[in-house]
């Protein structure tokens, strides 16, 4: 087990440190001390990817995203008690404290329990499309089965998602079919259940949830099957189960500079020039956890797409989240797209 020590951040951090903390250990979480090591707070993954929605950049500082009372237990609690604390309030983690509130330790839920149990969740990974503009390499071979790095793209997005413990998949097919099921099987050299979800016309990013026999008991996990990511799925999964969410969209920032020097006017009258300025938005990665609830709202062997899913469940005043990426994404829609994370490929996945 790694020492729990490399989990302590400083109070005057910021919160570029406390993702490297994050990304460094672990125990996916930072303990902030003051120089006598008590407890001024926690962060979690969740706690900074929420920072990052209400606009803080990664040079604030790392109090802007800490919890400042978290739930800490006294050192020599037994490991019966604790687990059951952890059980009833959710929790992964829980930092262990001396009398004076000094941190003395950390226990995780892992450790009190079976580590690197499988997940339970469905994963559907939608791989009909026809790869228009990545013509002439998709004339032979679909999409998902380009290989990026030394191994095809959709391989790379089985496998990460396997390394986070999801062992059963649905493959929505529409192009090249047989090629795709011909590759992967079902499952079984990769350890995992494979079914198909075979589209007779082409169903959008959504329609094919439509296709699925049954209503599984635990959230989905729903992902385009060009989308290159190191994203942390269990992560994401623990960020849709904290908030509650009926439906969670991962977002990623995206910014914008208007080309121009912006003249900002109320009346006839000139308020401010601005040179150029730069906007920032966050859009659509094309990754999403949904509850099964929301399969009823699919249409049956018709064209939808998520964002239509989404807008559904805003009408019907569902919990929907945002979960904002900030590791490695690339979307290969086109011809650059692919050379590039080709490039990437190396430094990022192997």
């Amino acid at each position: 087990m790694a020492n729990w020590t490399a989990t302590l951040l400083s109070e005057n951090a910021s919160l570029a440190e406390a993702i490297s903390v994050l990304e460094g250990s672990p125990y996916k979480i930072c303990l902030v001390t003051d120089d006598a090591r008590k407890l001024m707070g926690t962060i979690t993954d969740g706690d900074v990817r929420r920072a990052i929605l209400r606009g803080h950049g990664l040079d604030a500082s790392a109090a802007t995203a800490m919890k400042t009372t978290p739930t800490t237990a006294l050192v020599g609690q037994s490991p019966e008690v604790l687990r059951e604390l952890m059980l009833q309030l959710d929790l992964s983690q829980i930092p262990l404290l001396d009398a004076q509130g000094r941190v003395v330790g950390l226990t995780t839920l892992k450790s009190l329990a079976h580590a690197g149990e499988p997940r339970d969740n469905w994963v559907v990974l939608m791989a009909g499309g026809l790869g228009n503009r990545l013509r002439p390499l998709t004339e032979d071979v679909p999409k998902p089965l380009l290989k990026v790095g030394r191994k095809p793209l959709l391989e790379t997005i089985l496998e990460t998602f396997r390394s986070h413990e999801f062992r059963n998949f649905y493959i929505s097919v529409n192009y090249k079919a047989e090629m795709i099921k011909a590759h992967f099987g079902d499952g079984e050299k990769w350890k995992c259940n494979i079914r198909y979800l075979e589209e007779s016309d082409r169903l959008g990013t959504a329609g094919a949830l439509g296709l699925i026999p049954e209503v599984p008991a635990q959230p989905l996990l729903i992902m385009n099957g060009d989308v290159l990511t190191n994203v942390d799925f269990s992560s994401l999964l623990e960020f849709h189960n904290e908030h509650r969410a009926k439906a969670t969209m991962c977002v990623r920032e995206f910014d914008f500079q208007v080309p121009y020097g912006v003249v900002n006017i109320d009346e006839h009258r000139i308020t401010s020039v601005v040179e150029k300025p730069v906007h920032s938005f966050f859009v659509n990665a094309g990754i999403y956890v949904i509850e099964p609830e929301l399969l009823k709202m699919v249409p049956n062997q018709a064209s939808f797409d998520m964002p239509e899913l989404f807008a559904k469940a805003l009408e019907q005043k569902m919990a929907t989240a945002a979960f904002p990426i900030r590791e490695y994404w690339t979307d290969i829609g086109r011809i650059d797209d692919f050379h590039r994370a080709n490039g990437d490929y190396a430094s990022i996945f192997e």
